[in-house]
């Protein structure tokens, strides 16, 4: 069985794919930072529960140290690297922008160089729905030009992208960037919007609703979204031999083994009947605190999720009320509230 590299395994998505990848008896060896962006006893108690599964091991330390990674891949010998691990949060950027220029590029440039030195089969990379940016067209396709980035968050992914295309260009490093939409579900963060809006509702604290709740957002559990990683392993883009072979409404590279590939619900859901749903699963009423709209915040996303199913034959489709509920049950028994 293949054996997996995966950034960012104490994080909430890197988590989620390595229990998968282990349920299907995949190695998975996970590097995680551990960085306090939030409560890292959160991330420890994800990794404390990897590691009672065998087959998986981990190593804590931050994505800038090229040396350890290297050490690390080094011994493990992926076949894959899925690469998760990144300073995250739309918000945090506009206070704190130094951190994603030293995870998101830096680590991430030290990731694909542990990548072309191993010569692995396939280099899977987080991008983001945030690269949209100004874009009115929807739902999003990964055809359409995507260079209006709001927030130094979305620059850095759009940057990792065409990283990763001169690295699968030069080197012929099969590659794979997946652009994940609003992702909610168990074992979350903090900082995500389901995570504190089930925390102030219970505690009777109000919620702040931006853009007085007049937005859109595709939002995909976290158990679709690893599931379409997971599915996108068993592809890798292949260098075509021209740029007729590409089939219609492949992003598919005309010069690398490159691919840019949506990982969303497929449907758009208006923020206030998202907070409804959570006020049902709780059984109480929020307390709304309206706001105008964040800087660097847009309006709506929307995925078409057309190339993920016809590379894997895959859609994602769980219904946001059944995700909500199972998420609010889990964030009663973790904090036995």
């Amino acid at each position: 069985m293949k054996r997996v590299l995966v950034t960012g395994t104490a994080g909430f998505i890197g988590f989620h794919l390595a229990k998968l990848l282990l349920s299907e008896g995949f190695q998975v060896h996970g590097y995680d930072g551990m960085t306090d962006y939030y409560d890292v006893s959160l991330k420890q108690r994800r990794h404390q529960m990897l590691l009672q599964t065998p087959g998986f091991s981990a190593t804590e330390d931050l994505l800038e140290n090229h040396e350890r990674l290297m050490q690390v891949a080094d011994e493990f010998k992926p076949d894959v690297i899925v690469h998760l691990a990144a300073q995250a949060g739309v918000r945090y950027s506009l206070e704190h922008p130094r951190s994603y220029i030293d995870s998101n590029v830096v680590g991430t440039f030290n990731v694909m160089e542990v990548a072309r030195q191993h010569e692995v089969e396939h280099l899977l990379m987080a991008s983001t729905s945030s690269v949209y940016g100004a874009n009115e067209d929807m739902p999003f396709t990964e055809m359409e030009k995507a260079d209006t980035q709001l927030t130094i968050y979305a620059a850095t992914k759009k940057a990792n992208e065409a990283m990763g295309h001169s690295y699968a260009h030069l080197w012929n490093l099969p590659t794979t960037m997946f652009r994940f939409f609003t992702v909610y579900g168990t074992w979350g963060r903090p900082d995500l919007a389901l995570y504190k809006f089930v925390d102030a509702i219970l505690d009777g604290r109000p919620i702040d609703i931006y853009n007085h709740g007049d937005m859109y957002r595709d939002f995909t559990n976290v158990d679709d979204l690893v599931r379409g990683i997971r599915l996108l392993i068993d592809v890798p883009p292949v260098r075509p031999d021209s740029a007729d072979d590409i089939s219609e409404g492949d992003s598919l590279s005309p010069v690398a083994p490159y691919r840019v590939v949506n990982i969303g619900n497929g449907d758009k859901v208006r923020l206030l009947d998202f907070v409804e749903a959570i006020e049902d699963a709780v059984g109480q009423k929020a307390i709304r605190n309206y706001m105008p709209m964040q800087m660097g915040d847009v309006p709506a996303t929307w995925a078409n999720t057309d190339l993920l199913q016809s590379l894997t034959g895959y859609r994602p489709q769980t219904d946001f009320k059944d995700g909500i509920a199972r998420f609010v049950e889990w964030f009663r028994d973790y904090h036995g509230k």
